[in-house]
């Protein structure tokens, strides 16, 4: 029996669950210019996979890396939905909202 496919799949709904909630905050207290931290995270990430011999871990690392990358689009999308009203915006930050 192998399991690797199936913790794989539950790795990945579990790290894209994880990460939806640090954009929104992300945005929240340091605006959509925070981007260059996912940038280096996920390049940091995507290289330790490719160096990982170990399968199960570098498929975990490369999703991680993956969904840094993809966070940068999404703080954007999250700063346009603070914009619309669906989040709310912080009070204690000047209208930073243009990068």
């Amino acid at each position: 029996m192998n399991l690797t496919g199936l913790i794989a799949a539950t790795a990945a709904f579990l790290i894209i669950g994880i990460f939806h909630p640090i954009v929104i905050k992300c945005e929240y207290y340091f605006s959509s210019k925070i981007w260059p931290v996912f940038l280096v995270a996920g390049i940091l990430f995507l290289v330790l996979s490719i160096i990982n011999s170990n399968i199960l871990i570098s498929v975990v690392l490369g999703i991680t890396g993956c969904t840094c990358l993809w966070s940068i689009l999404e703080l954007k999308e999250q700063e346009k939905r603070v914009e619309k009203g669906w989040f709310p915006s912080n009070p204690n930050r000047r209208n930073t909202n243009k990068s």
